[in-house]
């Protein structure tokens, strides 16, 4: 009997190394991509515009199908769909290394968000199903860490790859992961599947999220370039708020709902969405401007630039998996308001630099920053997916991560709004890059003001999960 619940122990933890596989390479495809985009255009000949959706076309589908992708989950398995996902991904990477024009890179960077959106609220519900709650605050904080060094040493990855290889190695690479992936997923990653009540597809809720979800997130794509009031943003904005509001008046009405509303009158889960959603939109900006801010500015190489946020991600995968633990122990409410004042204080050391400032300079904001991140990012997910019943864990899943993708590209667009309002000519133009500079500095101050809401929405609303019955297989075993 201790020889069966020592194996069961053993496979949580291969569970858990398969699912943080097919999370590395989702996260990594996010940045990775980036700097590759110039040879890209050089070997395709294409335009700006078509490279600008190289990119957008993953994150689009990636952002709109992630709640269809948990719902699916909970309802067919998330094995299943974890599975399904990563062979959707590793046929689409192969095809994008191979694309012989932008059409065809384009659709398959489309092909990958959807594979993408598939695997990645599976690969949470699945660590939710099978680590008990003592033990599941580590196992997010892993997962997260996994998530943090995949989008960081992406452009440094990327960097090297183009530079030493050819970029089409970028996407290749990702052939071997995912193939293994799929074998070690297969081997020890058990099904598990919602089977609380009836179950059946809610396709109204499925296409009013995808139409809402889609033109919210186009909308903030293109905001900067087609200007905020402009008649195809403020129409997107319109699109997006009626379908999202007919979304909520559908599930409301709903027999067997997409996405059970009521999870949102739990003020810890409703709470850690906030807190996710105002953490991307203060941080995700400032990794994009940052990296603009060192190549442009500071005249770094794209390796370089990359190689810049190393510090911050290592601080993130050593604490994450500590604050995951202190989380399940202590309860989230203080460390994840600590741990975004931190991040409110990195981003004002940042809102210091300029043109003159050196490594040295950027080096304590990365520090301060990665152990802020590290103590919010791990525990508000956990926090998230203590508070959502385990049947319920491929959808809360979905809501987290949604609210992490919108705020991550309204942040963008925020920041790019507030450095384009300062910047009134263009390189090579001498006052170019001190209008950047100053633009750079005040959005940082704006986004210290968001994480330090954050900090207060945390205090506000958060509360130790109560302990929740471990999975039965083992409390099987146990007897």
């Amino acid at each position: 009997m201790r020889a069966r619940i020592f194996a069961e122990e053993n496979r949580k933890w291969w569970t858990l190394g398969a699912v943080s596989f097919g999370l590395f390479m989702i996260m990594l495809d996010n940045t990775i991509v980036n700097v590759a985009l110039p040879s890209i255009q050089r070997d395709l000949n294409i335009g700006i515009s078509e490279l600008e959706w190289v990119v957008n076309g993953y994150a689009l589908t990636f952002a709109v199908l992630m709640l269809t992708g948990g719902k699916l989950a909970d309802l067919f398995g998330r094995r299943l769909l974890f599975i399904i996902g990563l062979a959707i991904f590793t046929g689409a990477s192969l095809a994008c290394g191979l694309a012989p024009d932008a059409n065809v890179l384009i659709g398959a960077r489309v092909v990958q968000g959807v594979g993408a959106a598939m695997m990645n609220p599976a690969t949470l519900s699945i660590i939710t199903a099978t680590f008990p709650p003592r033990q599941r605050g580590m196992a997010i904080g892993i997962w997260a860490g996994v998530s943090a060094l995949a989008l960081a040493i992406g452009p440094l990855v990327g960097g090297l790859i183009t530079q030493h290889i050819s970029w089409n190695w970028i996407f290749f690479i990702n052939v071997p992961i995912g193939l293994l992936a799929i074998v070690v997923a297969r081997l020890v990653i058990k099904e598990s599947r919602d089977t609380s009540a009836e179950q059946r597809l809610d396709l109204p809720g499925l296409l009013t999220s995808a139409i809402g979800l889609f033109a919210l997130t186009y909308a903030l794509i293109e905001a900067n370039k087609y200007g905020w009031t402009s008649a195809r943003i403020l129409a997107l904005f319109a699109v997006a708020a009626i379908a999202l509001t007919a979304f909520v008046l559908l599930e409301l009405h709903q027999r067997v709902p997409m996405l059970d509303l009521s999870l949102f009158r739990n003020a810890t889960f409703a709470g850690a969405n906030t807190i996710m959603l105002l953490i991307a939109l203060a941080m995700f900006g400032v990794f994009f401007y940052v990296s603009l801010y060192v190549q442009n500015v500071l005249h770094y190489s794209p390796t370089q630039a990359g190689a810049t946020f190393l510090p911050m991600t290592l601080c993130i995968v050593f604490l994450a998996p500590i604050a995951g633990k202190l989380s399940d122990r202590f309860g989230p409410r203080w460390l994840i308001a600590s741990g975004m004042t931190l991040v409110a204080g990195s981003l004002v050391i940042f809102a210091q630099l300029d043109q003159s400032s050196t490594f040295w300079d950027i080096f304590p904001g990365l520090l301060v920053g990665g152990a802020g991140m590290a103590m919010s990012m791990a525990p508000t997910t956990a926090t998230a997916m203590h508070a959502v019943p385990v049947d319920k864990a491929g959808v809360g899943s979905a809501v987290l991560n949604s609210a992490r993708q919108v705020g991550g590209s309204l942040g963008i667009a925020i920041m790019g709004a507030i450095v384009a309002s300062y910047v009134h000519v263009q390189p090579p133009a001498p006052q170019a890059v001190d209008q950047f500079v100053q633009g750079f500095q005040r959005s940082l101050l704006v986004a210290a003001g968001i994480a330090s809401v954050a900090a207060l929405i945390a205090v506000v609303t958060l509360r130790k999960p109560e302990e929740a019955e471990e999975p039965a297989q083992l409390s099987e075993l146990a007897a």
